[in-house]
């Protein structure tokens, strides 16, 4: 008996791949427009940071040329204060009393100190 063989020139080719249109673009563009996003946001970005920079920078300064208008305020209060409390002190003791040996007016210091004394 004889024994089967190929037939001359070999057998047919076998398609085992799906013949499917590409779809998309490369991934090289893909990868070229994310990039490009990237850098655009990154721009975006040290320019926002440049800009709260400078705010900062000026909301410091305006801080600053305040202070002089603020310690006059806070300074009349103060004054207020002092006069208010001689007026009250001058009705209920009838006498104005010095406590201190002069006119000029000093700003009230207040310190916190512990009320017991412990040694450790």
């Amino acid at each position: 008996m004889a024994q089967d063989l190929p037939p001359a020139g070999g057998y047919e080719a076998i398609q085992y791949k799906r013949n499917l249109p590409v779809r998309g673009f490369r991934p090289a563009y893909y990868l070229a427009a994310m990039g490009l996003i990237m850098t655009y946001g990154f721009y975006k970005l040290r320019i926002g940071i440049r800009e709260h920079n400078e705010m900062a920078r000026e909301k410091m300064w305006a801080r600053i040329y305040l202070i002089p208008l603020l310690q006059a305020e806070e300074d009349r209060d103060q004054v207020r204060r002092y006069w208010a409390d001689k007026a009250r002190e001058k009705e209920l003791l009838g006498t104005d009393t010095r406590v201190y040996h002069s006119e000029r007016f000093v700003r009230p210091t207040y310190s916190i100190t512990p009320r017991q004394i412990t040694k450790g």
